[in-house]
């Protein structure tokens, strides 16, 4: 049986060779556990001259873990987490930021993937009454889940409204690098220049194995976070190969070549997708995701060949009926030829 080729996420790509090889280098000799390893060390140095010198970092294996763990370090089970209906943390986390944190979810509409300060100013009203959550915390998605990006004007004014509003702001940022590639900017510039507290910062989706980072950009807000960290069973005893990985993702600006190939993977898609009368992009495509709706005849044809996720079997207003929400992904290794053998397999679907 042919293995499927695969668009579904960047999550099925390997990792890159120069990871691999900070993986072995890694493994040479032996080191102290738990993080207290040079490696660790100089990791934690190279993320804080991308990030600024009060940036505070800690590894952890997953990035359930980054966001969940990151966001119970500025609450209390009083406290409400505001983010909109297509957060990663409200669809995609099993019900973790809940369960860990004890605070509740307190969700906005979702605009392309963004909120609004309009839409967070009307769940302020909640903390009038002692009946319900108090928002402490806003959180948003850089790039969104709707594949889109918040450029730097969208981040200045969230985050203004946080300041005026006693809210902290917490970026789940597991493909922050594609963000910053696509706006031409340093990861700073989207992160502590404009005012993040906590961040969640990924590589598993841009060429890492395994490991994410949390990263307080106030590091007051961090002072617990070992203890948090060691809790939840994220203290990896061999942390430095965690850290081995983000020091040659940092240090070379992997990170931003990684997501640059993915990134142009996509947009010659889109390229390639728009013209067609079968298929229609919903959203604009400002990272490495596409998401469209196609006839599911059209879908049924294509997964005999490629592999990619169908999110809405459902009809949408102003779409013909059975048109199915897809969503298709690139990543860091998407080459072009494999970008054109799956646009040509659409086109041939007219």
């Amino acid at each position: 049986m042919k293995p499927l080729k695969s668009f579904a996420s960047d999550n099925t790509s390997g990792a890159h060779p120069n990871v691999i090889a900070a993986l072995a280098a890694a493994n040479t000799g032996s080191a102290q556990a738990y993080g207290v390893d040079p490696i660790t060390e100089e990791a934690a140095a190279v993320l804080r001259k991308h990030f600024g010198e009060n940036a505070q970092s800690w590894f952890v294996l997953l990035g359930t873990a980054a966001n969940v763990l990151g966001l119970k370090a500025i609450t209390q089970s009083h406290h409400g987490i505001i983010c909109n209906t297509t957060a990663h943390i409200h669809c995609d986390e099993c019900g973790a930021p809940e369960r860990i944190t004890g605070s509740k979810l307190l969700l906005v509409p979702s605009h392309n993937g963004k909120v609004s300060p309009e839409d967070c100013q009307a769940v302020l009203s909640m903390r009038e009454a002692v009946h319900h959550s108090y928002p402490k915390v806003l959180s948003i998605t850089q790039t969104t889940e709707c594949g889109t990006v918040y450029t730097i004007p969208e981040l200045q004014a969230i985050s203004a409204f946080c300041r005026a509003n006693d809210l902290y702001l917490h970026m789940d940022g597991a493909r922050l690098s594609n963000a910053a590639a696509q706006l031409g900017v340093s990861l700073k510039a989207i992160t502590t220049d404009v005012g993040v507290d906590v961040l969640s910062f990924g590589g598993t989706k841009n060429g890492l194995m395994f490991g994410e980072a949390v990263i307080f950009l106030n590091p007051d807000l961090g002072r617990d976070f070992a203890y948090i960290r060691k809790q939840h069973m994220q203290l990896g005893s061999k942390m430095r190969f965690v850290a081995a990985q983000f020091l040659t993702y940092m240090e070379n600006d992997l990170w931003k070549a990684n997501a640059l190939a993915a990134n142009k993977a996509t947009a010659l898609l889109a390229k390639e997708l728009a013209p067609l009368s079968h298929v229609r992009i919903v959203y604009p495509p400002e990272g490495n995701s596409i998401f469209a709706r196609l006839h599911k005849d059209v879908i049924e044809r294509l997964n005999k060949d490629f592999y990619f996720y169908t999110l809405e079997t459902t009809d949408a207003p102003g779409f013909p009926q059975n048109w199915h929400l897809i969503r298709l992904m690139t990543s860091f290794n998407t080459t072009e030829a494999e970008v054109m053998e799956f646009a040509n397999a659409i086109k041939a679907c007219a």
